[in-house]
């Protein structure tokens, strides 16, 4: 099996089996991190290397955390103008039938996620302008508590009043439930109270690595009888010891599969294009990434050009064509259709 580093700018002398799978598929990472920089568009060209890889439909990060309300709009906004502006390569998404015309037409979908409900402040409505700019999905919390429930980082307070009508409301727009980096309290409130899937976008079983952003096997199995989702991330510290190898990976997504079912599994790879930024904001928000949990410098991160040989290993281990193809786009595309489709866009 060739090297699980691969050169992002090189892959025409490296085409596997994974390669022709994912040629043939749709292959969705629910959750990818470009700069936070609406005057300053210098990494969006990079978002290529995850359609070089085979990738056909991703979900960009547009603000987490305690962003204010404008900022995620100014974001979404620059973002939208960007892609916008080159429809030979993108396609801005809207229902899951514009996702099947990306994969296609060879281009790339693009949709937006935020992480934490934050920046909903106390007025519930502005879910409906997040959906309409092309959110959607949106978490509960971003590690910390805020108005609408508690996060994994914190002593988490439950589904507040407030958070309850987030969630009714996002399900009634099309937008989807996420409960990644939200805590364990919060998290089983949602999934008593919703009535459509939940996913965990970018979160990794517990019982395969013990960490605070990892979600425990109870609610991985409440995930899935909501027709849920998890999304398993490609993040050295919730994966082992800062270990992001293919083996690692491999290793959580064939824990979910055999937990739940390969319907319940699927990728959110929490890809951080901009490693100094990275670097630079955990070590000055201790708050939110302790030390003590792993968190600082050099976190590793299976690169996008590594989903061709992850693809690999999971068929050498005798996993079908049609399980492969379920959890590299196919439960995704689900979700989209009883969520996104569901909605009346209000």
């Amino acid at each position: 099996m060739p090297s699980e580093q691969v050169d992002p700018a090189d892959l025409s002398s490296a085409l596997t089996g994974g390669h022709a799978v994912l040629n043939a598929r749709l292959v969705w990472d629910n959750h990818v991190c470009l700069p936070l920089r609406p005057h300053d568009p210098s990494f969006l060209p990079q978002l290529a290397r995850h359609r070089r890889a085979g990738t056909t439909m991703v979900s960009i990060n547009a603000g987490f955390g305690n962003v204010e309300f404008s900022d995620v709009v100014r974001m979404l906004s620059a973002f939208r103008g960007w892609f916008s502006a080159r429809p030979d390569d993108y396609v801005l998404v809207r229902s899951a039938d514009d996702i099947e015309t990306a994969r296609r037409t060879g281009r790339l979908g693009i949709a937006f996620d935020v992480e934490g409900g934050d920046c909903v402040g106390s007025d519930p409505q502005r879910v409906h302008l997040l959906q309409s700019l092309g959110v959607r999905w949106l978490s509960i919390a971003y590690n910390r508590n805020n108005a609408l429930g508690g996060g994994c980082q914190d002593d988490d307070i439950g589904l507040t009043p407030l958070g309850g009508e987030v969630v009714s409301i996002m399900e009634r727009v099309g937008m989807v439930v996420c409960c990644s980096h939200t805590g364990l309290r919060t998290t089983l409130d949602v999934l008593e109270r919703a009535t459509r899937p939940v996913i965990f976008s970018h979160s990794n079983p517990a019982s395969c690595w013990p960490h605070r952003r990892n979600i425990d096997d109870d609610v991985i199995r409440r995930c899935a009888a909501s027709g849920g989702v998890v999304g398993i991330n490609g993040i050295g510290i919730f994966l082992g010891r800062n270990d992001a190898s293919i083996d690692a990976v491999s290793r959580h997504i064939e824990y979910v599969l055999e937990l739940v079912g390969p319907q319940h599994v699927a990728l959110g790879l929490d890809y951080i294009y901009d490693r100094a930024e990275l670097d630079a904001y955990v070590l000055a928000h201790p708050d939110l990434y302790p030390p003590a949990e792993g968190y600082g410098t050099g976190i590793a991160m299976m690169e996008p050009e590594q989903l061709p040989y992850l693809t690999d290993r999971l068929l050498a281990r005798g996993h079908s064509e049609a399980t492969v193809a379920a959890l590299l786009g196919g439960n995704w595309l689900r979700v989209a259709k009883q969520c996104w489709d569901a909605g009346h866009g209000e």
